[in-house]
């Protein structure tokens, strides 16, 4: 079950337009980090149980930072969140290990989809 999100992304209003999509009847427990490098140190850090990425940030970017964080954690529940859905930079999302790939802004409905989505999957991964 998903209890702890974390944001990556060098946008604190991006970041602040995903926290508004997240249900908050859940209660989930909101990280974010302003780059990719910031975003892996927290990842260890908190151990978050899904991840927002946006790919596009300065120090290490989301391709960069996905791949380090599934080098550590082969498990860990990425969702690209990205302006960029070019299918070259969605298919290399997948191939390095994302979960899924949603386009920014983000609607409430997409995110609130995506952590339903994700959730079950990771009940069925055990």
């Amino acid at each position: 079950m998903i209890k702890k999100i974390l944001i990556v992304d060098d946008s604190p209003i991006s970041i602040k337009i995903i926290k508004s999509c997240i249900p908050k009847d859940q209660n989930y427990e909101l990280f974010d980090a302003a780059d990719g490098q910031i975003g892996v140190e927290k990842y260890k850090e908190v151990k978050p149980d899904l991840t927002f990425m946006d790919l596009t940030m300065p120090v290490m970017n989301g391709f960069q930072a996905l791949e380090e964080i599934i080098k550590f954690d082969h498990k860990a529940m990425v969702i690209i969140l990205t302006a960029d859905v070019q299918i070259k930079a969605v298919a290399k999302a997948h191939e390095l290990g994302a979960f899924s790939v949603l386009k920014k802004p983000p609607a409430k409905e997409s995110i609130a989809a995506a952590i339903k989505e994700a959730d079950v999957a990771l009940s069925e991964r055990g």
